[in-house]
């Protein structure tokens, strides 16, 4: 009997540090995206990213709690912390929640989210763990199947556009530029030259080649599967629409915008004309119905399936929402 023992209890450890191992290697396995999902929409990373929906889950910036990273239903219920880092430029996928932690910074009206900004993140979301997908500064990061694309900084180069594979490796530069990349469609994204131009170009991110789709002075675009929408710097900031069957931009929009995000057929924007008519606003994306919701600086408008958020300017440590379709403004406490 012994003798029996002395040899399974060695066998019997074995497997267990074989299984061990097995469950550890499968746990911390990277899950790949299977296609070109993309992490949030454009008017939302165009907002600082600070709420996103992905399969029935709000992923969002906690302003009752430090901006940490929560999680929520999308009707606000089911409240929880996921991780203890000021969160913004949310991304998700099945697996992941890709972020940009700003821990170095205790300023809670969101003064850091364009300076000090901190290292890329990825969140599992079955094992709760975080990975370091680049320890630079970095913003603008934006979730294009199995790579995330954003603006890294450091003290050689400045700010410039990288790329990042979703595991931490293939971490590169892609551009001399800091292109913004908030706008992707499937494996492609659009972005304004800041060079030498201000024209709207789209880059393959298959091949890693750009071509021109509209020429001219334009800023911040927003695309979709029929449409881009754009800036016009030329005519006061407007709002533009141009068709993948039009060769020349139309105007959605005539009153100065400072920012805006396309959801469904809505615009909500931020209206700021030189006589002082600040408001923020939606449309319809094909111009009507023209609607102001609530008049004063507004910022950070997000958007998701059941309601608009943002907060006042100079009062970014207070969110408001109101539901998507129209009604009551309240103050947003989860």
């Amino acid at each position: 009997m012994k003798k029996a023992l002395r040899i399974i209890i060695p066998v019997a450890l074995i497997l267990a540090a074989a299984g061990y191992g097995l469950f550890y290697y499968v746990s911390n396995k990277t899950k790949w995206n299977d296609y070109y999902v993309n992490g949030n929409t454009s008017g939302n990373l165009y907002n600082n990213g600070l709420f996103c929906e992905h399969n029935g889950k709000i992923y969002f910036s906690n302003p009752n709690d430090r901006f940490y990273l929560y999680s929520m239903n999308t009707d606000g219920s089911d409240v929880k912390k996921l991780y203890g880092d000021v969160a913004s430029f949310i991304n998700a996928d099945d697996n992941y929640v890709y972020y940009v932690r700003n821990n170095v910074s205790k300023d809670w009206k969101f003064a850091f989210l364009h300076f000090n900004t901190n290292s890329l993140c990825r969140y599992d979301l079955k094992t709760g763990k975080v990975l370091i997908l680049d320890p630079s500064p970095s913003i603008y990061a934006s979730l294009l199947g199995n790579y995330i694309y954003y603006v890294h900084y450091d003290t050689e180069t400045a700010s410039t556009l990288y790329r990042v594979k979703i595991d931490g490796s293939e971490l590169e530069q892609v551009d001399e530029n800091p292109y913004f990349t908030c706008s992707a469609n499937g494996q492609y994204f659009y972005y304004n030259g800041m060079k030498n131009d201000h024209n709207i170009y789209q880059m393959d991110t298959d091949t890693g080649v750009s071509q021109t789709i509209c020429q001219g002075n334009y800023w911040m675009p927003s695309a979709d599967n029929d449409n881009i929408y754009f800036l016009d710097c030329e005519a006061n900031y407007s709002l533009v629409r141009l068709s993948r069957s039009q060769t020349e931009p139309v105007t959605v929009v005539s009153d100065r915008i400072e920012s805006y995000n396309v959801y469904g057929d809505t615009i909500f924007f931020q209206r700021n004309n030189l006589n002082g008519d600040a408001a923020l606003c939606r449309v319809g994306t094909d111009g009507s119905n023209y609607q102001v919701i609530t008049e004063g600086n507004c910022t950070n408008i997000n958007v998701t399936s059941d309601y608009v958020y943002f907060s006042r300017v100079g009062q970014e440590g207070t969110f408001y929402r109101m539901p998507v379709n129209g009604g009551e403004i309240t103050t947003f406490n989860p």
